[in-house]
């Protein structure tokens, strides 16, 4: 037995310690004292978030994202889907003006000096699994403050998600199809 310990060296006590942790893991895992990732999905719904473009450049004579349309989302840099449009807010870029009819010591009006800068907010639906912490898509958290990009056939704009909601009286079934509950 003594010869044994003279000729392990420390690579291979760590080796022999990684291999008897791994094993220790997977007992605790089938005997259901660790919970595994797909144990932590309470539901699959249907989701709609927000995203908010800042300083959006259009010259055009319209914005360029459009509701009931379709676009390409790309997540932290790692394209997702094509998803539909339900909503898109636009407005130009304003500043605050004194007034001295109204009875605010100010008024917003646009912004003379940036004409086709605008600002947007988007609202997109997608199907999310739902866990403790919030909805998850593709195996990204969509949580609000989450970096995003937009693409269309003629635009290419960085948001960031600016709402989440998890539209709770809709449940999807196994083949990813959406019915009203109740």
């Amino acid at each position: 037995m003594k010869n044994i310990f003279n000729k392990l060296n420390i690579i291979d006590i760590i080796i022999i310690l990684g291999v008897i942790t791994a094993l220790f893991v997977g007992v605790a895992t089938m005997k259901h004292f660790r919970q595994t990732a797909d144990k932590q999905i309470e539901a699959t719904s249907p989701i709609t978030f927000q995203v908010f473009l800042r300083g959006v450049t259009v010259t055009g004579d319209k914005f360029p994202i459009e509701p009931e349309a379709k676009t390409f989302i790309t997540i932290r840099n790692v394209p997702y889907s094509e998803l539909k449009v339900l909503d898109v807010v636009s407005s130009p870029r304003q500043t605050a003006v004194a007034s001295a009819k109204s009875e605010k010591q100010y008024i917003l009006v646009n912004d003379p000096a940036q004409p086709s800068i605008f600002d947007a907010v988007v609202t997109i639906t997608d199907v999310a699994k739902i866990t403790k912490d919030g909805a998850v898509v593709d195996g990204n958290k969509i949580k609000m403050g989450l970096p995003v990009t937009l693409e269309g056939e003629n635009y290419k704009f960085n948001g960031t998600i600016s709402d989440v909601r998890v539209i709770s009286d809709v449940k999807v079934d196994d083949s990813g199809e959406a019915s009203n509950v109740g």
